[in-house]
């Protein structure tokens, strides 16, 4: 069986909480969605959980604007990062 990969960036703030700022996850079967993602990466631990899930975090495909419904598939870049705040 072929493995699927993503490379997940995470930015910021997330990278810290994270203790990570780059990942390639691998898998026989991938999410089909950011949204399933999220949940699978939401198991690793409260901290997972809190930044993720959070509704200000915002995700990207390959560089784009995504949805939690946003299709993914090997290969794919994506990315989290939580709001931006200026002033």
């Amino acid at each position: 069986m072929q493995t699927a990969k993503i490379k997940l960036l995470y930015f910021a703030s997330l990278g810290d909480v994270l203790g990570t700022n780059e990942e390639t996850y691998t898998a026989a079967v991938l999410p089909k969605n950011v949204g399933e993602l999220i949940t699978l990466l939401a198991n690793r631990g409260e901290s997972w959980r809190e930044s993720l899930a959070a509704t200000t975090t915002r995700y990207a495909v390959n560089q784009v604007l995504a949805k939690k419904n946003t299709a993914i598939k090997s290969g794919d870049e994506i990315a989290f990062f939580p709001p931006v705040t200026g002033g």
